[in-house]
């Protein structure tokens, strides 16, 4: 059975790395995030997740995202903006 669960991801952490750099570095934050707190390596992000993220440009990503994981039954994580 599937489970499911709603996250907020905080990604100030993007401000520490180059502007051009923040959008990929806040796409690495969601991916640990979710790798650490659903306890798996594989991690799935959806298009329109990234589209949300990229969509101010590379510079300026959302300071935090809500999320919907779930995780199947083979382990696999797949996200997708919580709404």
């Amino acid at each position: 059975m599937p489970e499911e669960r709603i996250y907020v991801i905080p990604l100030r952490e993007v401000r520490e790395k180059a502007r051009y750099r923040r959008a990929a570095k806040a796409m690495e934050l969601i991916r640990s995030f979710l790798e650490r707190h659903m306890k798996t390596d594989r991690v799935k992000i959806d298009e329109s997740l990234n589209r949300k993220i990229w969509s101010r440009g590379a510079k300026k990503p959302p300071s935090k995202v809500r999320v919907r994981a779930v995780k199947k039954e083979d382990g696999s994580v797949e996200v997708f903006p919580a709404e």
